[in-house]
């Protein structure tokens, strides 16, 4: 058996050796510190300031790690391990390796001790309720290939758009409802075209529905710890919670989530132990697919709002369905790919009237005087 301490050693090692994790939290961390030391930055914008290319980027680095989640996943199925074992371990080790580091650091430190303790349940609470949208999509890979998890997952940032409607900051009108409509044609599409050969078992379909729903939700709910409402989005509005202090207690929250799943199931309440050739894809499921995409992305949708953080997200079933097509050689109909487009066009259907109104105007130049 491997033990924690040896996974979390291997994990760290592992961080280090690489540059995605440092150069994510780094970068995102050393913006979001800027501002909260000089807020007047933010009312007199630079041209890099008021440049949205370094949020856009994080968030398209957390969209590539969630869609780097059902590869790892494929890897780890073969050595025995279920999709209930994985979770454990993926949050179980994921919120151990970030809460070392959070602590480690003296505004990680200074997160934890300013946060209060209706916030702290919140995030806490927040992460239990990311446990149905984990179990629900690394469920629906023991039925169905990645590719087609990948594309069912994008009816949700048109769900996003229209919950944003209600409890967020959104674009207005009509648009969200027809990207909505949109959106469920290519997820019917892409179901609809599965070939009777590889016809998946009617669970695996529903969780795999079921999952872009509950995300949904989640996102929503996150977006609103973060300190977005209707009015704006977390950075403008100012008082959202800290990414430094909400991570780490939202994936503890889904971490004890995994364990009450294992009792409600009638599961042991420890996972397997990790063999030895399930070690490094469990530690990237945990970082790579964990840490980072769930950081990643709290921390940009803070800075463009749930909805927007959510279009750029498409990234992730594009990247999702040409990984596993190299590594599996798994593939997709002519009707899938159709269905996909559909979910994508869905997409910017819903968000292009945000994409025009959150723009950055243009200050108009003041007469010359002599």
């Amino acid at each position: 058996m491997v033990s924690i301490a040896k996974a979390i050693a291997s994990g760290a090692a592992a961080v280090s050796r690489g540059a995605a994790f440092e150069t994510v939290f780094a970068i995102a961390l050393m913006l979001d510190e800027t501002d909260q030391a000089c807020p007047a930055a933010l009312a007199y914008p630079s041209p890099m300031r008021s440049s949205r290319l370094p949020w856009i980027l994080i968030v398209g680095i957390s969209a590539i790690g969630y869609g780097s989640g059902s590869l790892f996943a494929k890897a780890i199925y073969p050595t025995g391990f279920d999709w209930l074992d994985l979770l454990v371990w993926r949050h179980l080790l994921a919120v151990l390796i970030l809460g070392v580091v959070v602590l480690a650091l003296p505004a990680g430190r200074a997160a934890l001790r300013g946060l209060t303790r209706e916030r702290a349940l919140r995030s806490f609470a927040i992460g239990l309720f990311f446990t149905a949208n984990a179990a629900t999509y690394f469920g629906s890979l023991t039925w169905i290939d990645a590719s087609l998890a990948g594309l069912m997952t994008y009816a949700f940032p048109a769900i996003v758009a229209v919950l944003s409607i209600f409890f967020a900051h959104a674009p207005s009108g009509p648009r969200p409802w027809i990207a909505l409509a949109i959106a469920t044609t290519g997820v019917v599409l892409g179901v609809g075209g599965i070939p009777e050969a590889k016809e998946p078992a009617l669970i695996g379909l529903v969780l795999g529905i079921a999952s872009p729903i509950i995300y949904s939700c989640y996102i929503i709910l996150a977006a609103r710890l973060g300190g977005e409402t209707k009015s704006g989005t977390g950075a403008s509005g100012g008082g959202g919670t800290s990414p430094l202090a909400a991570i780490p207690l939202s994936l503890l929250g889904t971490a004890v989530g995994m364990f009450v799943l294992r009792a409600a199931l009638g599961r042991e309440l420890l996972p397997l132990p990790i063999p030895d050739a399930a070690l490094l894809p469990i530690i990237g499921v945990a970082t790579i697919a964990g840490i980072i995409p769930i950081g990643a992305f709290y921390i940009g949708a803070q800075r463009l709002g749930a909805a927007r953080a959510a279009l750029i997200s498409t990234v992730e079933p594009i990247f999702t369905i040409v990984a596993a097509g190299y590594l599996f050689k798994e593939s997709l109909t002519a009707i899938q790919l159709v269905g996909g487009a559909l979910i994508l066009g869905a997409v910017l259907v819903a968000e292009w009237g945000a994409i025009r109104s959150v723009s950055p105007r243009r200050t108009p130049a003041r007469k010359r005087t002599r």
